[in-house]
């Protein structure tokens, strides 16, 4: 489809990764954030990707202008932000995989390309993680400390392609949030059980059979 001055730009802001699993929660935790403390114009969608895979080709076939946050194996020090753009955002999709959804995602990406529907302006934000072997743990505090740095990058995108937006003079509550109360950042810190009650490392129903 042509976009032209009469018809804005199809804008989707899309947090994915597994917020069980430590860092690998920054993407939806960063899209999370940023509806809470953002209003955008109706061309502009938010979206809570967490580990969907296919169920997202929809979506991105509908983009012009796609923006991805997520947690990214770049080779770099823990809590490094580094942003890629157009060509190079499905290469380092898949080059280091370290979780499910990215193998989805690139099935995502390639579709998309092959179908003639992949957005024509892509950018990836990612964070290098520093833990994600902590199954129930949330982000650790230099990937946490990124969400703003990388929304951040994202909103300087939008203004680069004329996309209005205004910060909220209150932020929406946590049952107003694209993740819903139970899974909010806050109260799925204050709840976590201690180690001596939660196994950090999975369920060990399956993972200790016998324990």
């Amino acid at each position: 489809m042509d976009v032209t001055d009469h018809e804005p730009l199809r804008v989707l802001l899309l947090g994915i990764g597994n917020v069980l699993w430590a860092d690998e929660g920054f993407g939806v935790r960063t899209v999370e954030h940023l509806h809470r403390h953002y209003r955008f114009p109706a061309n502009v969608r938010l979206l809570d990707g967490g580990t969907q895979g296919l169920y997202l080709l929809e979506h991105v076939q509908d983009a012009d202008l796609m923006i991805v946050f997520d947690a990214i194996d770049y080779g770099l020090p823990g809590g490094t932000l580094k942003v890629i753009r157009d060509a190079d955002v499905p290469r380092f999709m898949g080059a280091k995989k370290m979780s499910l959804h990215q193998a989805g995602f690139e099935e995502v990406l390639s579709v998309a390309e092959l179908t003639g529907r992949l957005p024509p302006h892509l950018t990836l934000i990612g964070v290098q993680p520093v833990e994600l072997e902590d199954y129930g743990g949330s982000l650790r505090p230099a990937v946490k400390a990124q969400i703003e740095p990388a929304i951040r990058r994202a909103l300087d995108c939008l203004e680069a392609f004329g996309i209005a937006f205004d910060e909220r003079v209150e932020p929406l509550p946590a049952d107003a949030g694209l993740t819903g109360r139970e899974l909010d950042i806050e109260s799925y810190e204050a709840s976590r059980p201690d180690a001596e009650q939660a196994f950090r490392h999975g369920d060990i129903r399956f993972l200790c059979p016998g324990s």
